[in-house]
């Protein structure tokens, strides 16, 4: 029950944030296009700021081994995930421009924009610093197997701006910059580390924000209505992020207890707000993508606790 309440409370202060992004729309204090800049200076400057931050540490085996280990989890999650929801989502029963956005909504959370400002809230800088591995490999699949099912599940469609995208972008070039700090033990000379810490620090309140906002015009009807959507929002709050827990913890004797918790924390995340943008970009189903992302993350309220508090309890 203490870390039910503890979790509930910041997910609490998340939402409290996201209140202030959705009343910005209401009063017109904020438009579509000011909230696009913000999540521009969002994704391309305070994500590779708060990766950069977190790795200002003095080398440790034992975390650079955790955080390699959780990598692999992450990598392993995500495909047993997109492996799945090719089952759950049959082409049959399905149109593409539904299933591919049902398929996408199932296996990627918003493990940047909510992960995050949880995982430092509740679990600290260590938080951080192993969250950032899930979001890593989650740019990795979501630009690869992401846009390869966006455009129909053919590999060759995938262009060479995409390919290099894959591996160059905010999180990849975050970890770049900032692992070998890490393993170095470099440590940033003031004048470069401020303005660095600074930024970083903006990744909660700027990030509710846009979440907020984008919440306050979402329409939920379609999603409720639709089974497909109903078992999509299922499996991304509460199967996937139980099963990802189960397995963890058959091995937790032997892996860092932080970084469980992130990786946890991380895959319990609504569904992720990149697939809105997906759909939109390849003329897919954006009224199902926008109602998933809204209607998860407001459910995710009640979700998020329960799971965190649950892996904290057994973990």
């Amino acid at each position: 029950m203490d870390n039910l309440i503890l979790v509930a409370t910041q997910v609490g202060v998340l939402f409290a944030l996201m209140a202030v992004g959705a009343l910005s729309r209401k009063a017109k204090l904020l438009d579509d296009a000011a909230v696009k800049g913000i999540v521009n200076i969002l994704i391309l400057v305070v994500t590779p700021c708060l990766i950069v931050n977190c790795f200002q540490r003095p080398f440790d085996p034992a975390k650079m081994k955790s955080l390699a280990m959780a990598a692999a989890l992450a990598v392993a999650a995500h495909l047993a995930a997109a492996v799945l929801s090719g089952f759950l989502f049959p082409a049959r029963r399905f149109a593409a421009g539904t299933r591919c956005v049902l398929r996408l909504s199932a296996v990627f959370s918003n493990a940047g924009f909510m992960g995050i400002p949880l995982e430092h809230a509740i679990f600290g800088d260590d938080g951080v610093f192993f969250g950032i591995v899930y979001v890593a490999v989650f740019n990795l699949f979501m630009w690869s197997w992401g846009v390869c099912t966006m455009k129909g599940g053919d590999l060759r469609r995938l262009d060479r701006a995409q390919l290099r995208t894959i591996l160059v972008n905010p999180g990849t070039i975050g970890i770049a910059a900032g692992l070998p700090l890490f393993v170095f033990s470099v440590r940033l000379p003031a004048v470069v580390a401020g303005p660095v810490d600074l930024m970083a620090g903006l990744n909660t309140p700027l990030a509710m924000l846009a979440i907020g906002y984008h919440l306050a015009g979402a329409k939920l009807g379609g999603v409720l209505k639709s089974g497909g959507a109903l078992v999509a929002a299922a499996v991304r709050l509460v199967a996937f992020p139980f099963a990802f827990m189960a397995v963890l913890w058959t091995m937790r004797e032997s892996l860092d207890r932080t970084m469980m918790l992130s990786l946890v924390t991380a895959a319990s995340a609504p569904v992720a707000a990149m697939v809105s943008m997906f759909a939109a970009k390849f003329d897919r189903d954006v009224d199902m993508s926008v109602g998933l992302v809204s209607g998860t993350t407001l459910l995710s309220i009640v979700t998020m606790p329960v799971v965190i508090a649950v892996a904290m309890a057994v973990l």
